[in-house]
């Protein structure tokens, strides 16, 4: 697997392409979707294994990934919570709540991911 940089690109899932937002910096993952009131697609942080969401505006969904971007586990969570961190985990993808679903981002499931 390539290593990503910050920037966009486009998350697949089965025939559904999404917009995508690569975090991969230490400030770009620490900033994340704080202070934003929506987000337009998902947003991949990497490398992580947990996520939390206090200072956020929005519920969101969240899917944890291992290293072949196979979903592990998908959580929705509120405003001011912390996620447990989850064992195989190094990736995790951020959508607004409700999102995941719409896109068929489930367990088992392995997405693709795209620069550019």
């Amino acid at each position: 697997m390539a290593r990503w940089r910050d920037g966009r690109g486009t998350l697949t899932v089965g025939t559904v392409t999404v917009p995508l937002e690569f975090a991969v910096s230490y400030r770009a993952r620490t900033k994340g979707l704080l202070g934003r009131d929506g987000i337009e697609g998902a947003m991949l942080l990497s490398p992580a294994g947990s996520v939390h969401t206090f200072g956020m505006r929005i519920p969101i969904d969240v899917a944890y990934l291992d290293r072949r971007l196979t979903v592990v586990a998908v959580r929705t969570m509120q405003p001011g919570r912390l996620g447990l961190p989850r064992l195989r985990s190094r990736h995790v993808l951020e959508a607004e709540a409700g999102a995941l679903a719409g896109w068929g981002v489930e367990v088992g499931v392995r997405v693709s991911v795209e620069v550019g």
